[in-house]
């Protein structure tokens, strides 16, 4: 059983939705990735997610694509990512590491390559936006065989069949992007969320998360009454923005605490 899938088989058994965060690797510096990451656990984050800095983060609205700008200007890559997941592990062996990105940076490392480090590095799964599950099985099939979790987008347009394909090719869980457009965009329609949801569950047995719109305690906590963990990513960079980096990881636990609170209100 991977990371992932005892982390949402210990939060199941508490009767508690999970908590799923989002920061860029190397942003706001390359020296805060690991001290954020630790930060984010201490206010109650569950699972990790890491993103690798893109040129052309085609899902990601304004503020995730000013967090890529600000890696690249480190040169922040993939092998630095790798680092970051290594020294993270050094104190913390538990929680879910989940890398973030596009296929162009596993792609110029070598799909199989880039499964090898990944697992050496103590990652735990992937989520690569432009690979399709139907277009990726064979990747799919090598990070599991590996331990590692192939996780995919499924969204408000999404077909039956690409919900199908999804539960033959996913694990560790499902991410429900809940709105048409990019991240950090507009409010969340919790009915449809809750109706999509459903239809979701039909077919796909893994723990559902959604994510994309959710910005405050009052918004997750109406999501989590029909999710299996709420992401937050766009809300939690701004968070950095408006932030001495100094003070950065105290400002990111003080909000993840304000957003696990009442989670564990339900």
């Amino acid at each position: 059983m991977s990371r992932i899938e005892q982390t949402f088989a210990a939060l199941k058994s508490q009767h508690k939705t999970g908590l799923v965060t989002f920061i860029t690797a190397g942003d706001p510096g390359p020296e805060m990735t690991v001290p954020l990451m630790h930060a984010l656990v201490a206010g109650g984050a569950d699972v990790l997610e890491l993103g690798v800095p893109f040129s052309d983060p085609m899902a990601e609205g304004p503020v995730i694509q000013r967090a890529c700008e600000r890696a690249l200007k480190f040169n922040v890559g993939m092998k630095d990512v790798l680092g970051y997941v290594r020294e993270f592990r050094k104190t913390d062996e538990t929680t879910p590491v989940v890398l973030m990105g596009y296929a162009n940076p596993i792609e110029r490392m070598g799909q199989s390559a880039f499964i090898k480090a990944a697992k050496e590095a103590g990652a735990d799964g992937a989520i690569v936006v432009d690979y399709p599950p139907e277009e990726c099985e064979a990747f799919a099939a090598e990070m599991k065989a590996n331990g590692l979790d192939m996780i995919f987008l499924l969204a408000p347009t999404s077909t039956t069949e690409r919900v199908k394909q999804v539960a033959r090719h996913g694990g560790g869980f499902s991410y429900y992007v809940s709105l048409k457009g990019v991240t950090g965009a507009g409010g969340i329609d919790t009915e449809d969320v809750a109706r999509r949801v459903a239809a979701i569950r039909a077919h796909v047995k893994l723990p559902i998360g959604v994510g994309f719109g959710i910005r405050d305690a009052q918004t997750a906590k109406t999501v989590a009454s029909v999710a299996d963990a709420v992401v937050i990513g766009s809300r939690i960079i701004q968070e950095l923005e408006n932030t001495p980096k100094e003070q950065a990881p105290a400002a990111v636990q003080a909000f993840c605490a304000g957003i696990r609170a009442a989670l564990d209100q339900q």
